[in-house]
């Protein structure tokens, strides 16, 4: 149990023979230094996963998990480190505020991952989404590049159709005309395969031979449309189907979730001020807490190496002086000596 206080100690950041001067400081030193450990730990599991989402190998990710965890505790613990207790509160307030707004943009980078994480299974029910979304957009805008083609062979269709119609209409007629000619139950009303029938089965005759024409221009087409039907049916199967499982998709599915589930969205914001709260800790604990021995005996140390420093450099600086005033009396004895 003492070893592991002994390593908060270390991870706060204090000047551990001062600190054991003061007992009495030791558990408040001893829990800002678990907290600093603790969100460096919570940062490399961040960053691993991060890292783990995009390149999934489990090396690199185990030594960026490492590098950015130990990044992240050496920056808390400079922070904590750093901030020192004063005599006014408004300047202690002062002297944190850089400290916390670093703190607070630690908080938000290390909870991202983890809400990621947090999320998962409706993450990847959105993500799934998003991919046909996605799927639909791409096989639309490769319609469109035959659409003008498409359209052209279906008018010609329907035109077609059309005209097949009405030239089927018109042989049916003379067909009619000409068979009533035959058997004397219309045209001339004498039953008879004369001129008049001849005639009337060659305009049917014709009629069905332009019919034909039209039909066969209208099964050429049909290939035509099955063909281009095929050529676009073959381009969207080549395309890249790859699915959406990227930090970035992740992340815009993320935002996808929180704008369209209000209790998604409030529990996203209270995981992030979790760890804000939790990354902001030792800031706010070292500027509430009241001033302590430790304080005292840091700021005499410090006082103490600043009188000593100011004394050293008088005293350089008298050395200087003196050497300089004997340098300059031996040049003026030296000035006065006759020349011989």
């Amino acid at each position: 149990m003492l070893r592991i206080r002994q390593f908060f100690l270390i991870c706060s950041g204090a000047h551990l023979p001062l600190l054991r001067r003061a007992p009495s400081e030791l558990n408040k030193y001893a829990g800002i230094g678990a907290t600093v450990f603790f969100t460096g730990l919570m940062a490399a599991l961040s960053g691993g996963y991060a890292l783990w989402t995009v390149f999934r190998n489990p090396w690199s990710t185990l030594g960026f998990a490492i590098v950015w965890g130990l990044m992240i505790f050496n920056l808390d613990r400079y922070i904590v480190s750093s901030m020192k207790k004063r005599e006014r509160f408004s300047q202690e307030l002062w002297m944190a505020t850089p400290r916390i707004l670093l703190a607070l943009l630690i908080a938000v980078v290390i909870s991202k991952p983890l809400e990621l994480q947090i999320f998962d299974k409706e993450i990847r029910a959105e993500l799934v989404i998003m991919e046909q979304q996605k799927f639909k957009t791409q096989e639309d805008r490769l319609k469109e590049r035959f659409q003008g083609r498409t359209d052209e062979l279906k008018g010609r269709l329907a035109t077609l159709s059309g005209e097949i119609a009405a030239q089927s209409a018109r042989r049916d007629t003379l067909l009619l005309l000409a068979q009533q000619e035959a058997d004397g139950t219309g045209g001339s009303r004498v039953k008879n395969l004369g001129p008049i029938y001849k005639a009337k089965k060659a305009d049917a005759d014709s009629a069905t031979a332009a019919l034909a024409a039209l039909q066969s221009r209208y099964a050429a087409l049909l290939r035509d449309q099955a063909a281009q039907d095929s050529t676009v049916a073959a381009a969207v199967t080549q395309l890249e189907r790859s699915g959406l499982d990227g930090f970035a998709a992740r992340l815009d599915a993320l935002g996808r979730l929180t704008g369209a589930s209000q209790p998604i969205r409030w529990a996203n914001w209270f995981i992030m001020l979790l760890f804000i709260a939790i990354e902001t800790a030792p800031v706010f604990v070292k500027l509430i807490s009241p001033r302590g021995p430790y304080d005292d005996l840091l700021e005499q140390h410090e006082y103490a190496f600043v009188v000593h420093r100011k004394e050293r450099k008088e005293t350089l600086e008298l050395d200087s002086e003196d050497r300089l005033a004997r340098r300059r009396a031996r040049g003026g004895e030296r000035a006065k000596q006759p020349q011989l």
